[in-house]
C-alpha cells in the first residue's frame, strides 16, 4: 500500500512563521509574504519555464566566475523582521521563491537559501499571481531594499523595471520585444528583450 503525506490544513487567519514552512508538506510551492500564504501553481506554464530557462541561461553566462551568484526557483529567500531583528526560523514571517535573483553579499547565503534581500529580483507573471501578491511582493522589495526588481510578462512580450532610490522604487521605461533590457545596477549586463520569449 501506497504511502501518502496529508497535507495540512491551512488557517488564513493565522500568521505564519519559516518554522511552520520547514514542516510542511505541500504538493505546490508556498510562500509566505508576511504570514500570509500564497499557494503557487504545480507547474507554471510552459512560456513561463522556457522564459525562465533563457533568463537563467543570459544570467548565469554574465555572472559566471564574478562574485555576484545567480539563483533560479525553486531558491528560498527569508527576510527579516526589521521591528524583531531575528533570524531565527519562528521570527521570519517572509519566505518566497523568486524566478531569478542575483546576490552579491555572500554572507546573506546559507544552506537553506538566502537570508536578506537580493541585489536584483526577476518575476515572471503568470495566471497564478494574484494582483494581491504583485503589490505584496512590489511593496516587500521596496521595504526591504531590492535594489532593482524586474516583472517579466510573456504575454505581452515585456520587461517593466524598477530601481530603488532614496528606498522608493522608480519605475523605468517598459521595454518590449525589439529593445535592449540593460540591468541600472550591472550595467554591463544587457540583452535583446525578445531573445526571453519563445513563438
Amino acid at each position: 500500500m501506497k504511502n501518502t503525506v496529508e497535507e495540512p490544513i491551512l488557517d488564513y487567519g493565522k500568521v505564519y512563521t519559516y518554522a511552520d514552512y520547514l514542516q510542511w508538506r505541500f504538493k505546490e510551492r508556498i510562500e509566505i509574504l508576511k504570514g500570509n500564504v500564497f499557494k503557487m501553481s504545480p507547474a507554471p506554464a510552459r512560456n513561463h519555464q522556457s522564459t525562465s530557462r533563457e533568463l537563467g541561461r543570459i544570467f548565469v553566462n554574465f555572472f559566471h566566475k564574478k562574485d555576484c551568484k545567480v539563483y533560479i526557483a525553486p531558491f528560498d529567500v527569508r527576510l527579516v523582521d526589521k521591528r524583531k531583528n531575528s533570524t531565527k526560523d519562528e521570527d521570519i514571517s517572509t519566505v518566497f521563491q523568486p524566478d531569478l535573483c542575483v546576490i552579491c553579499d555572500k554572507n546573506k547565503l546559507d544552506e537553506k537559501g538566502c537570508i536578506g534581500a537580493p541585489d536584483l529580483i526577476i518575476e515572471i507573471l503568470s495566471p497564478s499571481n494574484s494582483n494581491r501578491e504583485m503589490k505584496n511582493k512590489y511593496e516587500l522589495y521596496e521595504e526591504n531594499g531590492v535594489r532593482e526588481y524586474w516583472i517579466v510578462d510573456y504575454v505581452y512580450k515585456t520587461i517593466h523595471r524598477y530601481v530603488l532610490k532614496d528606498d522608493i522604487y522608480i519605475g523605468l521605461k517598459p521595454l518590449i520585444a525589439e529593445e535592449t533590457a540593460t540591468s541600472f545596477i550591472f550595467p554591463d549586463l544587457s540583452f535583446t528583450v525578445g531573445e526571453i520569449f519563445e513563438d
